[in-house]
């Protein structure tokens, strides 16, 4: 692979930990950003968020408790899109993690089985 890979990831996070032993042990080489430390921007998102083909909660970490604290099950659906990556980009703990990015390809959370479609074989 001759892409850039862009893994977002927080250190305590099981599936971000997952992810990485996966990349390492798939030799795969990539930079690792501390997604609450480097927490992305809104151009960022904004970018990922056109060219993954995702719906934009795909980015939000649904789980997380700064998500739950907000309310924002019930507040999302009356939010721009514009709002919802202004709100993303406010927090790294907001965002889904991990995250992967090379070239067009964005990917959220850590699904083996997608990873290894989309991360390998191209």
């Amino acid at each position: 692979m001759n892409k850039e890979v862009l893994f977002l990831q927080y250190p305590k996070c099981t599936s971000c930990k997952k992810a990485k032993k996966w990349l390492d042990d798939k030799g795969i080489a990539y930079t690792d950003r501390h997604i609450k430390d480097d927490n992305p921007t809104f151009d960022e998102l904004k970018l990922w968020y056109e060219n993954s083909g995702l719906s934009l909660k795909k980015f939000f970490n649904t789980s997380g408790l700064l998500y739950k604290s907000m309310g924002l099950k019930d507040k999302l659906s009356d939010m721009s899109e514009e709002e919802q990556l202004k709100l993303l980009s406010t927090d790294g703990m907001l965002v889904k993690r991990p995250i992967i990015v090379f070239g067009d390809t964005v990917l959220t959370g850590f699904r083996e089985k997608e990873w290894e479609e989309k991360l390998i074989i191209e």
